[in-house]
């Protein structure tokens, strides 16, 4: 007969312990600890390995399955670049985001993809069928086959999920979500770490038995990270995030893990009455819209994938009567902004140490890449000189602690981009004393160090704020 045991399981890190303690051993976190009751049972030592491979018995790595991912399109070009082309059988694929920002609204549109090949089955343990059907009804997805495709089940129990699934067989199951189902066999509460851990087994092995892909939504933490164990990220596929400001309509999709494909691609969406809709130019979809050059406003190039971008770096600089001036970043790395504000009062003579800065990125778009830093110096220069940048000037590059230029990767599918949105003037670092590929229609100034990048990029004349006087 089954055995039940009671352990004590930290809800931070998945520890389990016999006894109840104030704090874990394992991660150091307190208050963390909740009784949860497993019941186990005995197997004969005769038994083979059940599970989604070929038991115990060692196979050649090349005949370990098919070289080949058999991927299903979903119809959506963007999320289909973000997958590295479609789902793939037998997949588990999570997606995390902020509440409101659009999962369940992107799910039903993929399973409208789905649909129109294939069944689905749409599990939800947040919502009815009926408020699954008012959605639907706004996208538009009731009427037609996809109406009648895809059926929908408000379940949290997972074996009965799981039983629908190899009932029905799918071309697609979605659970909404994975912290609403529980799993019978433990008493711990739909959400915590042995509930998610457990329900997260279960669907994997449907999904890699059956090959049935498997799309979960996740909630996430006040801090942004996804809720429940990190076990979690490493028994899925693919992890997916949804990022975005919710007051405005621009919606990225980001890849943090990806085992069929490149986790580099992004795909950028637009939030409307109609749900999310793909964004026809993304290249020019981040950019501020000026009626000419402003102090403090610089157009990068940046490099996200194999897709270029052209994002509007934001800065301004202000007096400050304040002892520790403020430096506040959004969508760059506060440190880098800390960074350039010394080699910029070093390097290039202009001292900030007496202002407050304030650094941004049009469009809620958010860059880690090294090549920002020189569009970023120069648009704090820019501010602090209340001086715009030549009209028609994108500038991209690193910059070095001796205020040193250096080249990026993929420089010349910038600049091409550049040309065609209509940019007439780049300036560049000078990469090993050779000029980069000529561009047509657009004057490429290249530089060595910020300082002649700050004198070729910022406009003749008075500061923008004297003018008139």
């Amino acid at each position: 007969m089954a055995r039940a045991e009671s352990r004590y399981v930290c809800q931070s890190c998945g520890a389990a312990v016999l006894r109840w303690e104030g704090q874990c051993r394992t991660c150091g976190e307190w208050n963390t600890l909740v009784e949860t009751v497993v019941r186990e049972t005995p197997k004969a030592r005769s038994t083979p390995s059940v599970g989604f491979g070929n038991g115990s018995t060692p196979i050649a790595l090349s005949h370990a399955g098919d070289a080949a991912a058999i991927r299903t399109p979903v119809g959506i070009g963007e999320f289909d670049r973000v997958l590295g082309g479609g789902l793939v059988a037998g997949s588990v694929v999570l997606i995390g985001g902020e509440p409101g920002i659009g999962k369940s609204t992107l799910l039903l549109q993929v399973a409208a993809g789905i649909a129109e090949g294939a069944g689905v089955l749409y599990a939800t343990g947040e919502e009815s069928p009926g408020q699954v059907r008012l959605r639907a009804e706004r996208l538009g997805l009731t009427t037609g086959t996809v109406g009648d495709a895809v059926r929908v089940v408000a379940e949290t129990g997972v074996a009965r999920i799981i039983d629908l699934a190899r009932e029905a067989r799918p071309g697609l199951l979605v659970v909404d979500s994975i912290q609403t189902v529980g799993s019978d066999e433990l008493d711990g509460a739909p959400g915590s770490v042995g509930q998610v851990r457990e329900v997260a087994l279960r669907l994997m092995e449907l999904a890699k038995g059956e090959g049935i892909p498997v799309v979960l939504v996740g909630h996430v933490t006040k801090d942004g990270t996804l809720a429940g164990p990190k076990t979690l990220e490493h028994l899925v596929d693919v992890v997916l995030s949804i990022e975005g400001d919710r007051s405005g309509a621009l919606r990225l999709l980001r890849a943090a893990k990806n085992r069929f494909g490149s986790t580099e691609e992004i795909g950028v969406f637009e939030m409307g009455e109609g749900g999310l809709a793909e964004v026809p130019d993304p290249a020019r979809a981040f950019l501020g819209e000026h009626d000419g050059p402003a102090p403090g406003s610089v157009v990068a190039p940046v490099l996200e994938g194999t897709r270029p971008l052209m994002v509007e770096v934001q800065a301004l600089v202000a007096p400050t009567g304040a002892p520790t001036p403020r430096r506040t970043a959004s969508g760059v790395d506060p440190n880098r902004l800390a960074l350039l504000v010394a080699v910029l009062g070093r390097r290039a003579g202009i001292g900030l140490s007496g202002h407050d800065v304030y650094a941004n990125l049009a469009g809620g778009l958010t860059v880690a890449e090294p090549g920002l830093d020189l569009p970023l110096a120069l648009a704090l220069a820019s501010s602090f000189r209340d001086r715009p940048l030549i009209s028609g000037t994108i500038a991209i590059g690193e910059v070095g602690l001796l205020g040193e230029l250096r080249s990026v990767t993929g420089l010349e599918r910038r600049l091409r981009e550049a040309a065609r949105l209509g940019f007439t003037r780049a300036v560049v670092p000078r990469a090993g004393g050779r000029a980069p590929e000529r561009v047509e229609g657009l004057e490429v100034v290249t530089t060595g160090s910020l300082a002649d990048a700050i004198r070729a990029s910022l406009a003749d004349g008075p500061p923008v704020g004297t003018r008139g006087r």
